[in-house]
């Protein structure tokens, strides 16, 4: 396994050591992090997919990206063994330091194949879903050994509002109690850094509606478990041309003051890193005929949409699925323009 974890110092090294690096790179949770991340959700379950994956993961590396987003569940499992891969080849050449990558992973649905013997049926929702303390500790330790890591930097629940379907939200909130001291004692292990919600609904649904989730209420669930320096640092969802919940709908509220989620996000001290960039591929060719003017210095309908979401105030990364070197050359793209120039 690696060791190590993201520093502060090793981060910092490594945007600096990039001509992009004075608007490319932001603070998050004393890190240095891209706002541009590698994902790797979509593909097939085969070899070639994953071969592909390893050499977008290291060209993205390479490139200055030094965000990488998967899950225990993406691909079955191989897409964390792509990453594995990825690793291993830029450690072995020099070019990259474990210490110089925010490596981030989820846990929550039943994976084939992974699905720990000690799981009870109480434990989980719909039959596909659990947060269960005991559930979470097994499938960290699966994507420790999947990733070769002996520590992960972001460690989030996987659509936790998926529970919501099948269980009233009390009994939910009793359970994310549960989830989120058992993540506070690994945190306290130091077999992660931070944790936080990767969710696809939660954060964009209406207070009243059926699976909404409160970030102050986690937020102070995790104050009450751990005190200030508690570990609850990071939210993933879903942000883009189409989806722009996060920035334009009031559904968050402290002390009854109503707010977006990136607003109440930068109140909390809650870093937000932004899914969907380009809806799995769908805004790659297919923005407004007039979404070059707002853009003058890109050249492809994906460069503007991965600059209309990373210059969105509040979100720190603009997580973008690349499966191959060649996305990764023209994502990267995205870069030449600062943050303002939106």
């Amino acid at each position: 396994m690696l060791s190590g974890r993201a520093t502060r110092e090793a981060t910092a090294s490594y945007s600096a050591r990039f001509a992009i690096r004075d608007f490319f790179y932001r603070n998050a949770q004393s890190l240095t992090v891209s706002s541009v991340g590698i994902g790797t959700y979509l593909g097939g379950h085969d070899d070639a997919t994953t071969h592909a994956y390893t050499d977008a993961i290291t060209a993205a590396v390479e490139l200055g990206i030094n965000v990488i987003d998967t899950s225990l569940n993406y691909r079955h499992q191989r897409s964390e063994f792509a990453v594995r891969a990825a690793l291993v080849k830029l450690q072995a050449s020099g070019r990259c330091e474990r210490d110089e990558l925010v490596i981030c992973t989820k846990a929550g649905y039943l994976v084939p194949g992974a699905v720990p013997e000690m799981l009870r049926e109480g434990d989980v929702a719909g039959g596909m879903h659990s947060i269960a303390p005991g559930f979470l500790a097994d499938q960290l330790e699966r994507s420790r050994g999947n990733l070769g890591l002996a520590a992960i930097d972001i460690f989030y629940l996987h659509n936790p509002e998926t529970q919501l379907a099948y269980i009233d939200e009390e009994t939910f909130y009793v359970r994310m109690q549960s989830a989120f001291e058992q993540l506070e004692h690994m945190a306290a292990q130091g077999r992660i850094s931070f944790y936080g919600t990767a969710t696809w609904e939660g954060y964009r649904r209406r207070p009243q509606q059926p699976g909404a989730l409160s970030l102050p209420r986690l937020e102070e669930m995790a104050r009450q478990i751990a005190g200030d320096d508690h570990h609850f640092r990071f939210v993933q969802l879903p942000f883009n041309v189409v989806m722009q919940e996060a920035a334009t709908l009031a559904n968050q509220f402290i002390d009854d003051e109503p707010m977006t989620v990136l607003e109440a996000a930068r109140r909390l001290g809650i870093t937000v890193i932004a899914s969907a960039s380009l809806l799995q591929a769908r805004l790659a060719g297919s923005l407004p005929e007039n979404g070059g003017e707002r853009f003058p210095g890109l050249a492809t309908d994906a460069q503007r949409a991965i600059q209309f979401v990373r210059s969105t105030p509040g979100i720190t990364t603009a997580l973008v699925g690349m499966s191959r070197p060649e996305h990764v050359y023209e994502n990267v793209g995205a870069a030449q323009l600062s943050a303002r120039d939106a």
